[in-house]
């Protein structure tokens, strides 16, 4: 089902705001305003909102410590998102999650996992649930190329395919496993072809084109409402930033970078937008509007109260 220009417009408007939000993010670590680990997902946008404009509100999702976009694009608001960044408890977490920990159950989002491949059992497990309670929900999962060498995702996999459950395993392939290059740690080029091995459709799409991602994730939705199984779908991207914050990025040339900011995701839907008769007037008017929820979300957050010592560990449950 393709996008019209209003939909791709209001889905570039996830991306910029992500975009936006993100390098805000950095500038707020730096300055000590925020706390712990950060890891961003600049250049990855179009993998997330892509994906998750095929699910519905109800469909449950899961996703890794770079899970900023994806808790954004599922639906989390802005506000409840960069209070819970504070540690503050009007946060989607009530401060208790972070930056890596974040989860939302009024969108279906069932909690990122700051493990390498921690989230991954877990949608399984959502999934089944669908299966057992006869709902259509379907579940997805985020992941990166470097989890796809953990037994967990393996294991995952095959449960999958076994049991033909309702869930889409997305792997953002950004090429590096944190610092190493993912043709260094697999024993094949494409992650898609992983799931031959238990039985599960793989299908690899370029992760800067949001449609492309949309398309084939809308695809993989479908044969699970209908009891068809499950889909390992590759989106093949490419993180502009470091791993986290403080990455030299010595493992990596500013020639290769270079390279892939010019296939910046956003950089190519807004072409497409100006193909398909969008006037830039109407792209800028986004980029204003994206600047100023982001900074209404500040203020929210900073004026929201810190969580009360004496009740820390209430909703904490591992």
């Amino acid at each position: 089902m393709a996008l019209g220009p209003q939909q791709l417009l209001e889905l570039y408007r996830q991306m910029v705001l992500i975009r936006q939000t993100e390098e805000r993010l950095e500038e707020l670590f730096r300055a000590g305003e925020i706390y712990g680990s950060l890891h961003l997902c600049i250049g990855q946008e179009a993998t997330v909102v892509g994906a998750c404009a095929s699910l519905r509100s109800d469909d449950y999702m899961t996703a890794t410590y770079r899970g900023h976009g994806a808790t954004l694009a599922k639906g989390t608001s802005l506000k409840g998102f960069m209070a819970e960044l504070f540690g503050r408890e009007t946060g989607c977490c009530r401060g208790r999650g972070g930056s890596m920990l974040l989860a939302d159950l009024t969108v279906g989002n069932l909690g990122c996992s700051g493990i390498v491949g921690g989230a991954i059992p877990a949608a399984v497990g959502a999934a089944l649930g669908a299966r057992l309670s006869k709902s259509d929900r379907v579940a997805i999962t985020f992941f990166g190329d470097g989890a796809t060498n953990q037994g967990v995702f393996h294991e995952s996999l095959n449960l999958a395919g076994l049991w033909k459950l309702p869930l889409i395993l997305f792997c953002e392939n950004n090429l590096y496993a944190e610092m190493t290059p993912i043709h260094k740690e697999a024993a094949v080029a494409r992650m898609a072809d992983r799931g031959c091995a238990c039985n599960v459709p793989g299908v690899s799409v370029d992760g800067n084109d949001l449609e492309a991602v949309y398309d084939v994730t809308l695809q993989a939705v479908a044969r699970a409402r209908q009891g068809e199984g499950p889909t390992l779908i590759e989106a093949v991207t490419y993180r502009l930033a470091g791993h986290m914050f403080g990455d030299p990025e010595t493992y990596r040339s500013k020639s290769e970078v270079a390279e892939w900011r010019s296939r910046d995701p956003l950089k190519v839907l807004g072409e497409r937008l100006k193909e398909r008769g969008v006037k830039e007037a109407a792209m800028e008017a986004i980029h204003r509007e994206a600047g100023a929820a982001l900074e209404e979300a500040l203020t929210f957050a900073r004026q929201s109260p810190e969580p009360e010592e004496a009740h820390c560990a209430d909703h904490v449950y591992v």
